[in-house]
């Protein structure tokens, strides 16, 4: 994934960076570090479009299953109405009827199941690149970085209001 490989070049230029004598703080160069920045702030709208395009693709997902399980009912209804002057059968098709309402609902779970454990995934690995960003930039940087900062701040926060409408 881009995204890591610029954050090892922002962490690589914040290790090599020069130390001010007596105190824990470096000198780095502004223009590469909002450069990385900028293009870390670039890529990062990728990963939300495909966290975005995960929660319709599973809404999808759960429509279809729906409107299958919706056909798969209607099917065993005509069956039923078809069979009725025959009790032995009718008793059979209702028999069926659930059994196939139980297996598209189980069906549709899991699906849904698995929808949501992706995007919780994808999200929580941006959530992690952001935070570990949002870190570095804002025990490094100054002013005007802190405003990108505060920008991540608030995609992480979008971030994670996301994973927990998936929960």
């Amino acid at each position: 994934m881009e995204i890591y490989t610029l954050l090892d070049s922002l962490e690589e230029q914040l290790e090599n960076a020069k130390k001010v004598p007596f105190s824990g703080k470096v000198i780095v160069d502004k223009e590469e570090l909002i450069e990385l920045i900028n293009e870390i702030n670039l890529k990062l709208p990728d990963e939300l479009k495909q966290a975005k395009w995960v929660k319709e693709e599973r809404e999808r997902i759960i429509v279809e299953a729906k409107k299958e399980a919706d056909e798969i009912v209607k099917e065993a209804e005509n069956r039923i109405i078809a069979m009725v002057d025959e009790h032995e059968i009718t008793r059979q098709a209702y028999d069926q009827k659930q059994t196939i309402l139980e297996e598209a609902n189980i069906m549709s779970r899991e699906v849904s199941r698995g929808t949501k454990d992706y995007a919780d995934n994808v999200l929580e690995k941006v959530s992690t690149v952001v935070e570990e960003v949002l870190t570095k930039v804002s025990n490094t940087l100054d002013e005007e970085l802190t405003k990108v900062a505060v920008t991540l701040q608030e995609e992480l926060k979008t971030i994670q209001n996301n994973r927990k409408e998936l929960k």
